[in-house]
């Protein structure tokens, strides 16, 4: 079972005329978006990319939609009329805020901006994660911190891991 996506117009128009934009990573995963190939059949075939991002970009950019989902047997049912989670998921926040799960949070975004982007790299996402004060504003800082480890070969290679690895405190 899994998602399948669909091109939309402006999907399109931008394998015709290429005027969106778009990075080379991002107009290939647009190309092999079929309607028929789920989310996982595409990960199978694009194995160490940031596969989930590139989606979530395309997406709020109007170039691809959900056509449906594909149940065991194969077949391809209609998207459901609720939207679908949002790429980042994050849970209800605790209230009041969890110290332990906030600072392994912190901890987390640290180590792994050392581990792929470098010792001095994106200190200010260090800095303003450990400035925060509850779950919401630690969680401003998560768009930065993924952007930052997927400009790197291996952080783009395990920014799925990651990004789950961290929602599971933030």
């Amino acid at each position: 079972m899994g998602v399948v996506f669909a091109k939309t117009v402006r999907g399109q128009e931008e394998i015709t005329h290429k005027s969106g934009g778009l990075t080379p990573r991002q107009r290939r995963v647009l190309i092999m978006i079929d309607s028929k190939r789920t989310v996982d059949e595409l990960r199978e075939m694009l194995q160490s990319d940031d596969l989930q991002h590139t989606l979530g970009v395309l997406e709020e950019e109007g170039f691809i939609e959900v056509h449906g989902i594909k149940d065991a047997s194969g077949s391809t049912q209609p998207a459901p009329e609720e939207p679908l989670p949002a790429i980042t998921a994050f849970r209800p926040a605790p209230n009041p805020p969890n110290a332990k799960e906030m600072e392994m949070a912190r901890n987390f975004i640290q180590n792994s901006l050392k581990t792929f982007c470098g010792p001095f790299a994106h200190l200010h996402i260090v800095e303003a994660a450990f400035a925060a004060k509850t779950h919401e504003e630690l969680r401003w800082q998560f768009d930065p911190w993924f952007h930052a480890v997927v400009q790197t070969r291996e952080g783009r290679r395990r920014a799925e891991e990651l990004r789950a690895q961290l929602l599971k405190v933030i």
